[in-house]
């Protein structure tokens, strides 16, 4: 199958202000592109893209003092079929897990490892490890917290949602990704496309926020928001937390002034 995808994005900065988008799919699916994303500002400026140090392409540029409109779309082949659930994998003990998960063991800005240590033992502790223990993770944080727009706040941390029980699909995957990291899961925060293939339409289209988890048998998705296998994810970045990756990262203050995202399956790429 093919899915389109993309966004268009007006930001007003009372001055010229740098600016840093990680919007563009991850290297991983580049090969899966039926043709190179277009992407253009309005006014036109020149962007230069370098890969940050979690393999991330950042397109730089320098935003000049009034209105922005970035826009980006692009056509994916995906295999059409939902994510599949690896009931055998197991956890890798610490000792073996390769230098670079080590990173995903650790606390970051919005993952409190120190503070969810004591509830994550005590809640999973005794659950058998590998994927079995990361699902029940995934469903206590389903189900302890309310999805609410109207109550998303960018500095909730982890342990804050796990105390005020509401949040939006970053505050899931902030809390799942870190009671993995306590219990020595290695666990990563990814931004990325999903859209409402072979699932009832519930929510206005956004980004979405999900983990991956290393198993024995690699990175494995997990999506505590949803809990449920979907089809079409599109991977835009990955990093320790929200921190880490956001789509539009200013070096100044600036105004958000329009917000639009599409993903859809199309019959055929476009001629």
């Amino acid at each position: 199958m093919f899915i389109r995808y993309g966004y268009e994005i007006s930001i007003h900065c009372e001055n010229p202000t740098p600016l840093v988008c990680l919007l563009s799919v991850h290297e991983d699916r580049a090969g899966d592109l039926i043709a190179p994303e277009t992407t253009f500002t309005q006014p036109p400026l020149p962007i230069t893209t370098y890969l940050d140090m979690f393999g991330n392409k950042c397109r730089r540029l320098l935003a000049p003092a009034g209105d922005l409109t970035i826009w980006g779309d692009a056509t994916i082949r995906d295999s059409g079929l939902p994510e599949q659930a690896r009931l055998d994998a197991r956890e890798v003990p610490v000792a073996e897990l390769p230098d670079e998960c080590l990173v995903y063991l650790m606390g970051s800005r919005y993952s409190e490892t120190d503070r969810l240590s004591q509830a994550a033992w005590d809640m999973f502790g005794a659950v058998p490890a590998g994927w079995g223990r990361v699902q029940a993770i995934c469903d206590f944080v389903h189900n302890h917290i309310a999805f609410d727009y109207m109550k998303a706040r960018s500095t909730r941390t982890a342990f804050e949602a796990f105390e005020e029980k509401v949040g939006v699909c970053r505050d899931y995957a902030h809390l799942a990704l870190t009671l993995c990291r306590c219990l020595n899961i290695p666990a990563r925060y990814i931004n990325g496309h999903l859209g409402d293939i072979g699932v009832p339409v519930v929510d206005p289209m956004d980004f979405s926020a999900w983990i991956e988890v290393y198993l024995d048998c690699g990175w494995v998705t997990f999506d505590p928001r949803n809990n449920i296998p979907r089809i079409g994810r599109i991977v835009v970045a990955r990093g320790r937390d929200a921190a880490d990756i956001p789509l539009v990262n200013s070096f100044g203050p600036h105004l958000l002034k329009g917000f639009r995202v599409w993903t859809y399956e199309v019959d055929a790429p476009p001629l």
